[in-house]
């Protein structure tokens, strides 16, 4: 899945309307036809999150992954999910309903560059781990020791990599940064970044705030540090959810985080009122409504209907998913393992 470029979220097919309701009765009619299971991060639109299955963040989807018991997955998200969504269930069916629904912080990572930058730090003796985040390619968590989410990625850090051992953290530099700050390890930082998220603007955040005295503002670790030093809590977009929900009295709450969050939020905790953060356009400096990922917007109803239907497009295995799932086992699964046997589950 390499030389993705980013598409408009307005860049879909041109298709004559069809009703959403419609739709939907289709896709549950396919489910139970094509033994299918529909997975929707917390990023697609609120209408296909309706019709999943299971909805929430990289590490619970993952996890979910692993435990469904029909032959299908439709995994509704980006490419290195639904790879990821393979990995961890080599002999099921895992359809994307879109292929170019790529990632940002991916595709700054190919596998080519990190090996090359790997064999530098190993010619000049340094002796180090490489933790990857979830957002990238199978051909990049092959080469990794760890992977991490935003959910998990603090705790594994502390608990599980040597502190002899210098990190090499890939591919995203601000939630790189962010547990530098939180664990208070030095790490190798690889200079990635989210395109949604890197482009919240500071200005409009504090201006946010003022006109909306009281307001809280929660923040995904991937945004800059000028967005985090002004956050009243940063987490992935579970841990956003469930402080959330922790709130006793409404309130008034600015996401810094890709603007579909806000429907998960307001399923789960529908007393507060939520208003996105609004994003600035690097190149004209204006103040947009962009903080919605162009890739994640490639899934709609229609297309995962059509994949339902058509038994495509289909992540097939390829010969570096062996080493990648080792990884992914390793850092996602191990502990949940762990913790069932301790449960006697």
């Amino acid at each position: 899945m390499s030389n993705l470029s980013p598409i408009l979220a307005d860049d879909r097919d041109e298709r004559s309307f069809e009703d959403p309701l419609d739709l939907m009765d289709e896709i549950d009619r396919l489910k139970v036809e094509k033994d299918a299971v529909i997975l929707a991060h917390f990023y697609v639109d609120g209408e296909i999150q309706d019709i999943a299955d299971y909805t929430g963040d990289s590490l619970k989807l993952a996890r979910d992954a692993t435990q469904v018991g029909q032959s299908t997955i439709v995994f509704a998200g980006v490419h290195f999910m639904a790879e990821s969504a393979k990995i961890m269930n080599r002999q099921k069916r895992v359809l994307i309903p879109d292929l170019l629904a790529g990632c940002s912080l991916a595709e700054s990572c190919p596998p080519d560059r990190l090996a090359a930058f790997q064999k530098e730090l190993r010619d000049e003796e340094r002796d180090f781990v490489t933790v990857a985040y979830i957002n990238t390619s199978a051909a990049v968590k092959s080469l990794c020791d760890w992977i991490v989410t935003s959910g998990n990625a603090r705790e594994l850090i502390e608990e599980r990599v040597p502190e002899d051992k210098e990190i090499l953290f890939v591919p995203d530099q601000h939630l790189g940064r962010y547990l530098m700050e939180v664990t208070g390890r030095e790490m190798i930082l690889w200079p990635g970044a989210c395109m949604v998220h890197e482009m919240f603007s500071l200005q409009d955040l504090l201006r946010a705030k003022r006109n909306h005295p009281g307001s809280l503002v929660v923040a995904h670790p991937e945004c800059p540090q000028n967005i985090l030093e002004v956050s009243d809590f940063v987490g992935g977009t579970e841990k956003m959810r469930q402080f959330c929900m922790s709130l006793d009295k409404p309130a008034t709450i600015l996401v810094a985080t890709e603007s579909e969050m806000i429907h998960p939020l307001k399923r789960s905790a529908p007393q507060h009122a939520y208003i996105p953060v609004p994003g600035i356009m690097t190149e004209t400096g204006e103040t947009c409504a962009c903080n919605r990922c162009p890739h994640m917007a490639r899934n709609t109803l229609q297309k995962v209907r059509d994949c339902l239907r058509d038994g495509q497009p289909e992540i097939t295995w390829q010969s570096y998913f062996d080493k990648a799932k080792d990884v992914l086992e390793r850092s996602l699964l191990e502990n949940t393992r762990q913790a069932a046997k301790m449960n006697g589950d």
